[in-house]
């Protein structure tokens, strides 16, 4: 499922003493299936930017299609465009409100108007996407669940409405090391399982590195950067103006170049950097 933006403003209180102008000319396109990760100092306007891509806000001006279908055209059906275009917003385990695990993941298919029988299978399926069983949870109270599986469970409820495309805004914000990593192992998982269009706007350099295939970069409402993440994280005097950083095994890379190591610095993971290492030590022996 594709999204296109076509020289998007967007202003928020226009009008107003208050007016501010949060995206400017915003031309873009994602196509169905790429896994985007947005990335940018605060206030750059990733949120803002992301909520456009499911009609949640409007341009001030230019034109937004997802599926081919424009989001600006009078009589646009914005409802059924959000049921293709799931979003997970920061600390998402906010908005639980059903009495038991299963009504809540099964809220938006019931809305719906899905038969009961195939509610259930969706509370199941989401709730396996995300690691949890079933038979174990779906009579609990999502508000008596660990903070991990709150988490777990706001994001099965948007997945129970079998997406094609997935938006994620911080989804591991607050949360330890270990609870973050099952997460984002999980959302790779679904991508490759259903081949959907995965969108994570995220503050970590790491996990934009390695999960990514592209990178987005705002400042100040405008795209800085857009390529692959050894493009853009080629670009490390622009990123430090923009009030970013380098993911720290690359940094690492750039620090033993400048010590005379003839590495690639081209390196985003651990796993990369341990066997260029190793490559540029033999070569040494």
């Amino acid at each position: 499922m594709s999204i296109r933006l076509e020289n998007v403003f967007y202003r928020y209180l226009e009008g107003t003493p208050m007016e501010t102008t949060a995206l400017t000319d915003v031309s873009l396109e994602i196509q169905d299936g790429e896994f985007v990760a947005i990335i940018g100092a605060t206030g750059s306007g990733k949120s803002t930017l992301i909520q456009h891509f499911n009609g949640l806000l409007l341009p001030t001006s230019g034109r937004v299609w997802v599926d081919g279908v424009d989001l600006t055209a009078k009589g646009t059906q914005l409802r059924a465009i959000r049921q293709k275009v799931g979003m997970v917003f920061q600390y998402p385990e906010h908005q639980l409100f059903g009495e038991t695990v299963l009504e809540d993941v099964g809220f938006g298919p019931r809305n719906a108007g899905l038969p009961e029988e195939e509610v259930v299978e969706r509370v199941r399926r989401a709730l396996a996407y995300v690691g949890l069983d079933f038979e174990e949870l779906k009579d609990q109270s999502p508000f008596e669940l660990s903070g991990g599986q709150k988490r777990r469970v706001a994001i099965a409820g948007v997945l129970a409405m079998e997406p094609g495309t997935l938006i994620l805004d911080e989804p591991t914000a607050g949360l330890d090391p270990k609870g973050r990593e099952e997460i984002l192992d999980e959302i790779c998982a679904i991508k490759r399982e259903r081949g959907i269009t995965v969108i994570l706007v995220t503050h970590s350099m790491e996990d934009a590195a390695r999960l990514a295939e592209r990178l987005i970069v705002l400042n100040r409402g405008r795209i800085a950067l857009d390529g692959t993440p050894v493009e853009v994280f080629r670009q490390a005097e622009t990123l430090k103006e923009l009030g970013l950083g380098l993911p720290q095994v690359t940094e690492l890379m750039h620090e033993l170049k400048s010590m005379g190591w003839a590495v690639n610095t081209d390196i985003l993971t651990v796993e990369e950097a341990e066997e260029e290492i190793l490559r540029v030590m033999g070569g040494q022996r």
